[in-house]
């Protein structure tokens, strides 16, 4: 699979190729921020076949927490692109960055639930976890 993307303004543009690792929400409170209350819907891409092929993001991780993920985003306009946890070698690229956000069809699990808002849905049937799985 090719996957292709970009920020809000078109400053930052990306790639990504390989499956999927997966497909899921994030309900973390960290995520909720980033999203605006919702939970972050992402496709993880293996970090081997993912490039910036325009601009470049600026990217944040907080400072107390022990594992921070690292949040890539445009300078410019600021549209979330991809985030990166420590020790999990994906670009968790963002559904609604991607140029055509079918491919993403749905997620495969719904993680970090012991997060979740009473107003956040899952969908039937979709694996979940208190946390991150593994």
């Amino acid at each position: 699979m090719e996957i292709e993307g970009g920020c809000y303004c078109g400053a930052v543009r990306y790639k990504a190729a390989g499956d999927a690792l997966f497909k899921g929400q994030c309900h973390c409170r960290e995520c909720q921020y980033i999203s605006g209350g919702a939970p972050n819907v992402v496709m993880g891409m293996p970090v081997a076949g993912f490039e910036y092929t325009k601009g470049a993001p600026k990217g944040f991780k907080r400072s107390d927490l022990d594992k921070p993920v690292t949040r890539e985003f445009c300078p410019e306009c600021g549209t979330h692109l991809v985030s990166r946890p420590v020790g999990l070698p994906a670009a968790l690229i963002k559904v609604g960055t991607l140029d055509d956000p079918s491919v993403f069809g749905g997620p495969d699990m719904a993680i970090y639930l012991c997060d979740k808002q009473s107003f956040h849905q899952v969908p039937e049937g979709v694996a979940t976890f208190e946390g991150r799985p593994g």
